[in-house]
């Protein structure tokens, strides 16, 4: 990927949907590019992520707090919370599924943002609203699903690259929320990475002292990408 192949854009400031006292900017691949999918692997290891058809990277005014975060899945090494995670879970079914909304995806998709975030400006989402976050014509994306008999109560959406893994975003039914089914459905995306002996996960950014996002260190050893560079903390 290089700059002649796509070009790079620079977001206007806005608030910051972490930090709402800050602003935030974001660096983003031309959406239109066609060669959006063959650079998106790269693109991963420079720090960006994807969100529905746009592959961005936070580059704000005054804050460097969001840091991009991998798992070397052959490496990861489960905790004594993560061993008792998967004893807890391990009555559910997880299979791989194609990316393509249905009822059932849908209904626990909505259940879930008006549980977590009720007046945030997610609650009460429409059907566009879940292809345009979640999916989009270019992208390898997969459903990874948990079943409880037949009841489905978790869905990972999960990027397949050639170097890896990546975490896109995961929703639950809110009814199983003391199962741990956000870490459950990590361990199984590492799990899923070393079966097809892909070397990485990539978590998105980790972002320290944030309630919702510093839980990412958890999973060791982990890689942070900083001037540049990958390294271990």
């Amino acid at each position: 990927m290089t700059k002649a192949s796509i070009r790079l854009f620079q977001t206007a400031v806005h608030t910051c949907g972490y930090w709402p006292d800050r602003e935030a900017r974001d660096l983003v691949l031309d959406p239109d590019n066609e060669r959006l999918g063959e650079a998106y692997g790269r693109a991963l290891l420079l720090g960006f992520r994807r969100s529905g058809g746009h592959i961005y990277r936070p580059h704000c005014p005054s804050c460097r707090d969001c840091v991009a975060i991998r798992i070397p899945a052959a490496e990861f090494t489960l905790d004594r919370s993560q061993r008792r995670c998967l004893r807890r879970n391990a009555d559910l079914t997880v299979t791989q599924a194609p990316a393509v909304r249905r009822s059932e995806h849908f209904g626990l998709y909505r259940r879930y943002l008006d549980s977590r975030h009720p007046g945030g400006g997610m609650d009460n989402p429409s059907p566009e609203d879940f292809d345009l976050f979640l999916n989009c014509r270019w992208s390898p994306t997969r459903f990874l699903e948990f079943r409880a008999d037949s009841r489905l109560v978790a869905v990972a959406v999960t990027d397949l690259v050639p170097n890896g893994l990546s975490a896109v975003y995961t929703f639950y039914d809110p009814e199983y929320s003391d199962r741990g089914l956000g870490t459950f459905a990590i361990l199984s995306q590492i799990e899923w990475a070393r079966r097809e002996n892909l070397a990485h996960v990539y978590l998105g950014y980790r972002i320290a002292g944030h309630p919702k996002m510093d839980y990412k260190t958890r999973f060791r050893p982990h890689e942070l990408l900083r001037n540049g560079a990958w390294v271990r903390p």
